[in-house]
């Protein structure tokens, strides 16, 4: 089983335009005996837009987007109530890392320790079709997981059999979880994108680079600052795509919520080839190509060029854009209908579960 920022990574990656599908997602963790980060952190986001915050530190549910302000207006005591179920939690995983350092004979031992969960939902607007995931990890590492085919639990290591047994009989939890992914969830994430559709239906082209670090390097195409990331970049040679000696990178997040991707391609840059290749950006939504054709006074390079910028200060810019956004992956590192909808607030995501034979909430 893939671990929390594999699935993570896997969610955001697409070389390939694809239908219309939105997300919604919450990411939490709580840790012991981490210097300088908060006990407990729990961040949302809608189409890997971040929309929510709440730390331990500022003891405060907070909204990240003007467009949560409807939720607001619709609700005044929304974020109130968010901020007592984030502080319920809290305590509830705080309990479950020391559950966990019994089972994994880890009592008496110092050391930095994690409990993580990522739970979310998707919905494809053209089908209407929904899915929904949670995982739960523990120092780092898969510990159970939610079977939503069968709506029982996965025990991704031996120690996580006695919390597979205990929620797997559970039946009201169940009926819970599957009511949470199969209407609630994916009902405020519809809700969500029409808050935001001036945000998230719009659509944002990149700058577009070529770069080689040497004159025998590949030449990589790096698109970065365009939205949504539904998009494709591809090399083509004479008009026609080509994949042999290409190398497609990871599509990551921009701090301000564009994207940026790059792919590469293995090719001597000579006189012969220049203007046969050419770098090809594709967003969904907008007809007209990105067309950026392979020349070589285009390359920035560390080569010597007069009245070019050099490769190297280039990618230290993209490299901090990267850096600004590595919050959302490091915190994964260190992925009766009003009684219910009043006990799973979406930004909840789940309802804290412990994982001891005593139940509480």
């Amino acid at each position: 089983m893939m671990n929390l920022l594999s699935f993570f990574l896997l969610v955001v990656q697409t070389h390939s335009v694809t239908p219309v599908i939105h997300t919604l997602q919450y990411f939490t963790t709580t840790s012991s005996q981490v210097p300088n980060f908060p006990e407990f952190v729990e961040v949302g986001y809608v189409d890997e837009v971040e929309m929510s915050y709440h730390d331990s530190n500022i003891r405060k549910a907070e909204s990240k987007q003007d467009r949560m302000n409807k939720i607001t207006a619709e609700d005044p005591n929304y974020w109130q109530r968010q901020t007592k179920k984030k502080v319920f939690r809290q305590h509830v995983y705080k309990d479950n890392i020391e559950i966990l350092k019994k089972r994994f004979n880890q009592t008496g031992v110092s050391g930095v320790h994690t409990y993580q969960v990522m739970t979310g939902c998707e919905w494809n607007d053209e089908t209407d079709e929904v899915k929904g995931w949670q995982q739960h990890s523990y120092d780092g590492e898969d510990f159970i997981s939610l079977d939503m085919k069968t709506w029982t639990w996965t025990a991704e290591k031996q120690q996580a059999f006695p919390t597979k047994l205990k929620w797997d009989q559970d039946t009201f939890l169940r009926a819970d979880y599957k009511y949470y992914f199969t209407e609630l969830c994916p009902s405020y994430l519809k809700k969500y994108v029409e808050y935001g559709k001036k945000v998230l239906m719009r659509t944002e082209l990149p700058e577009v680079f070529l770069l080689q670090n040497t004159p025998s390097s590949p030449v990589s195409c790096m698109a970065t600052g365009f939205y949504p990331d539904r998009a494709d970049l591809f090399w083509r040679k004479d008009g026609e795509q080509i994949l042999e000696d290409v190398e497609h990178g990871e599509l990551l997040p921009n701090h301000d919520g564009t994207f940026q991707m790059s792919v590469e391609l293995k090719v001597e840059v000579t006189a012969e080839v220049e203007g046969k290749y050419e770098c090809v950006f594709q967003l969904s939504g907008v007809k007209e190509d990105l067309v950026t054709k392979l020349e070589r006074r285009s390359i920035l390079s560390n080569a010597s060029h007069e009245g070019n910028v050099s490769v190297t200060a280039t990618l230290a810019v993209l490299t901090v854009v990267v850096l600004l956004a590595a919050p959302i992956i490091i915190i994964f590192i260190i992925k009766r209908r009003r009684s219910r909808q009043a006990q799973y607030d979406p930004t909840a995501g789940d309802g804290g579960n412990e994982l001891s034979e005593r139940r509480e909430g």
